[in-house]
């Protein structure tokens, strides 16, 4: 997967944890912020090149 598709998916699921959070899915949304906050932070630790 390239990187712009790999930001396009993170993306995605903050913004769908932010709608989970705004209709009361709270145990949905939280899952999707740490998801998408886990993988943003590989991608910037592969991006900086630290192993």
């Amino acid at each position: 997967m390239s990187d712009f598709s790999k930001d396009v998916l993170t993306g995605l699921m903050f913004c769908v944890g932010i709608l989970g959070f705004i209709s009361g899915e709270f145990i949905v949304s939280s899952t999707l912020f740490a998801a998408s906050a886990i993988s943003s932070n590989v991608l910037m630790t592969r991006r900086l090149g630290h192993k």
